[in-house]
């Protein structure tokens, strides 16, 4: 099954929020780190978007310090989940929209951000991904991409593991599940992107990526999106 659509119709709302609840508290760690990190590169006039926003796990989070934050998801149950998930903040927007082809106008907003592996796991063209990201933001603005450090390989395992004993994904195949790659005999396949991958995705639209390791288990990829 494809990933997009593996999340879209098997691994969405309260299975996502499944997935997070029984965490490692290694992954629980990982999972904060990331969302400290993309805060603190934010300012609280900024206009944000997050890409594969789910039921609003991060948003809630990134809420106080920002102006206004939208997120966008395929996911219809997810959105739905998030309204009453994101029920204390009050600068959110959510919409159900593929994140490779999206309706904002160009130069929208000050930062975008897309975490958490989604570059891998929404299952899209990375290039389209990247050119839509680089499209709808400001000049200026900050682009943010992150998989996962090879650092964290036995704990991003065993979490999936996990998920698999409980239902949410299926059986781990693991002759196939090595070097980073996690594959379930149900036809999905969770791939990272690393620090190398990222600098050349971006060069090719003529963009310097700065690569950072956050918590030996995330790599992150910044781009300011300079006035062409």
């Amino acid at each position: 099954m494809h990933n997009g659509t593996y999340y879209k119709e098997k691994l969405s709302a309260n299975k996502l929020l499944r997935c997070y609840e029984i965490a490692t508290p290694r992954i629980k760690q990982y999972l904060d780190a990331e969302i400290q990190f993309v805060i603190s590169n934010l300012h609280d006039t900024d206009a944000v978007l997050e890409l594969g926003c789910g039921y609003g796990r991060v948003m809630k989070e990134v809420s106080p310090f920002v102006s206004k934050i939208v997120g966008n998801d395929i996911s219809r149950e997810s959105l739905e989940l998030a309204k009453s998930y994101m029920k204390p903040c009050k600068n959110y927007t959510m919409i159900r929209m593929d994140a490779s082809n999206m309706a904002f106008r160009p130069c929208t907003f000050d930062v975008v951000f897309c975490i958490q592996n989604g570059i891998s796991a929404f299952g899209v063209d990375k290039k389209r991904l990247i050119a839509e990201s680089m499209r709808v933001t400001k000049n200026n603005g900050i682009i943010l991409f992150s998989s996962y450090s090879h650092k964290i390989w036995k704990d991003r395992l065993d979490w999936f593991r996990k998920q698999s004993q409980v239902g949410l994904l299926g059986e781990i195949d693991e002759e196939k599940t090595r070097d980073g790659t996690i594959v379930c005999k149900d036809g999905f396949r969770a791939t990272t992107v690393n620090g190398n991958q990222f600098v050349e995705l971006f060069d090719e639209f003529g963009l310097n990526a700065s690569i950072i390791e956050v918590d030996e288990s995330s790599i992150f990829c910044k781009v300011i999106k300079e006035k062409v």
